[in-house]
């Protein structure tokens, strides 16, 4: 049977893109795997990424890791690679660049570093399967003129859209430039991820067209989000040059614009449990296309070790 029929014919855990928003409790563990001491996080690491739904790990890559990955990250914003049309997205009100999607393809340094240890290692033994990338990109978000993200569950939309069927997925963010509280950082509800909200309003045709620049489909209410934060509280993922985030699926995020000077970029890897491979989406009329979800990956990554070349 193939995973579109399995999705198609297994009850939806997840709902959501109903008449009215609802809450539901998630059904997925955070961490999938037991701690022991051979494992590549420690216990306390643990314990807080199935807490919190997120985790910062400061100092994983060299002062000259970060800097190759700078100057490979700066010549593909700048037009040094032949990117297709689709892989770039703008900022809304601007021809600056905000993301380049398929990192891994653009560039065999990135697609290093979506294997390294350091990052898919840790993130495959907390899932308890093997992983492939979802999805990549660079995330770019320039001084003065960086717009924010808006709250959002990037489970909600890989569940609808994408057709992920289970909770068993991780984001990664290496910080590629300093984050500070003031230049836009990743923003957080800890705890959050224990959560399904189940949003509101039907997915347009082509959502995703509108959706990289301005989310509005798929996102929690004011009032949700209210009593979310009430709740949980606020955190925000600050960190120098060579921090990695790790965040589950379900946990909400977003991030203010950016007004400083100083621009902020990370590369951003999605790993998906190798068992939880997409199926048909469950609240869309069509998948949206391969450059936001990997639709049919042909094996799981080949973790390497050893630092990036």
């Amino acid at each position: 049977m193939t995973l579109a029929a399995i999705n198609n014919a297994n009850q939806d855990d997840y709902p959501t893109r109903l008449p009215q928003e609802r809450w539901l409790e998630r059904k997925d563990p955070t961490v999938w795997r037991q701690w022991s001491p051979e494992a590549p996080l420690t216990r306390a690491e643990m314990q807080a990424f199935d807490k919190n739904g997120f985790l910062i790990l400061e100092n994983v890559f060299s002062e000259a890791e970060i800097a190759a990955l700078q100057g490979e990250s700066a010549g593909l914003r700048s037009g040094g690679a032949d990117l297709a049309p689709e892989d770039v997205i703008t900022e809304p009100d601007s021809d600056e660049v905000r993301t380049v999607f398929r990192l891994d393809e653009q560039s065999a340094l990135f697609a290093r570093l979506a294997r390294d240890r350091r990052v898919a290692g840790r993130v495959s033994f907390l899932l308890d399967d093997d992983v492939y990338l979802h999805q990549s990109r660079l995330n770019y978000k320039p001084g003065f003129t960086g717009k924010e993200f808006y709250w959002h569950s990037d489970f909600e939309t890989w569940h609808a859209e994408d057709g992920m069927p289970r909770m068993r997925a991780i984001s990664a963010s290496i910080l590629l430039t300093d984050n500070g509280p003031l230049n836009g950082p990743l923003m957080l509800i800890p705890g959050s991820h224990r959560t399904f909200v189940a949003c509101a309003g039907e997915t347009p045709e082509d959502n995703h067209k509108t959706s990289l620049k301005r989310q509005e489909i798929g996102v929690p209410s004011h009032e949700s989000l209210t009593r979310m934060a009430e709740k949980f509280g606020i955190d925000y993922a600050a960190g120098r040059a060579g921090t990695v985030i790790l965040f589950d699926c379900n946990t909400l995020h977003g991030s203010n614009g950016n007004i400083t000077p100083f621009p902020r970029s990370n590369a951003f890897f999605v790993y998906n449990a190798w068992s939880n491979r997409l199926g048909a989406p469950f609240a869309a009329k069509a998948p949206r296309p391969a450059f936001l979800s990997s639709r049919d990956p042909q094996a799981p990554l080949a973790i390497e070790s050893g630092e990036l070349g």
